[in-house]
């Protein structure tokens, strides 16, 4: 696996992530890391017909996750070197089909992308989490989940609302999120702390029933053929903005 690191900024995280990765998986293409000068930059994949392309920040490459950031990235290039259902459906086809006929409200449509971008790093993540240990992206996703379920006013004065600043219906789908890859790959115990976050964030969005939409995220396919993979994502993109419950098949 071909990597160069472009910018000033640590190499190490992304030397490191390529001989882990190497041990289960490999890349055909060579991929480019560029280092990026905002710290507020998504890290995010480009892919090209002759590379793959990471953005990332510098102050995430310097941080405690920068190695399992790049695990979990080129994890997405293979999915789309495989030609993966979930890294090739186009994600306006998919929204076009769940949406058609329907008026939705702009927070609303962003939601279902967020969605589908879930679905795609559960696939990533499957590739991620036969790589090396999960413990540090539980640790990540319940960090993440108690920031977002904490960013609210004080319900003493505030009434009894548990999510505010962040979105309350989308904290919840993520937390329908964190807890299916958890669960997917037996990351947590029925006690873990996760469990309670996600209540917490459930409180504040009763229209998301977590539950059902972990399920849907657990209990996706491994290896779906495109037409079953499509017609899954139309009906959870659809149940949500409609306002309904999804349900595992």
């Amino acid at each position: 696996m071909e990597l160069r690191v472009r910018g000033t900024g640590p190499a190490s995280p992304f030397l490191s992530a390529r001989d882990l990765f190497e041990t289960e998986c490999d890349l055909d293409r060579p991929v480019e890391v560029h280092l990026r000068a905002d710290p507020d930059e998504r890290t995010w994949a480009g892919h090209d017909d002759d590379r793959h392309v990471l953005n990332i920040s510098r102050q995430a490459a310097s941080s405690a996750m920068a190695r399992e950031l790049a695990i979990h990235e080129f994890a997405h290039m293979a999915r789309y070197e495989e030609a993966h259902p979930s890294h090739v459906q186009s994600t306006a086809e998919v929204l076009s089909l769940a949406l058609a006929g329907r008026q939705v409200e702009r927070r609303r449509l962003a939601h279902c992308y967020q969605i589908v971008n879930h679905v795609k790093d559960i696939y990533a993540d499957d590739i991620t989490l036969s790589v090396g240990p999960g413990e540090k992206l539980l640790s990540y996703l319940e960090s993440s989940l108690a920031a977002a379920v904490a960013d609210r006013p004080n319900p003493a004065w505030m009434g009894s609302r548990w999510s505010a600043n962040a979105d309350p219906e989308m904290t919840a789908v993520n937390a329908a999120f964190a807890l299916a890859l958890a669960e997917r790959h037996d990351l947590v115990e029925p006690d873990h702390r996760l469990y309670d976050l996600a209540h917490a964030a459930e409180m504040d969005a009763t229209s998301v029933d977590v539950a059902a939409y972990s399920d849907r995220f657990r209990e996706l396919s491994h290896d779906p053929d495109p037409s079953s993979y499509r017609r899954q994502l139309v009906e959870t993109t659809r149940s949500y903005a409609s306002g309904e419950i999804p349900t595992a098949e």
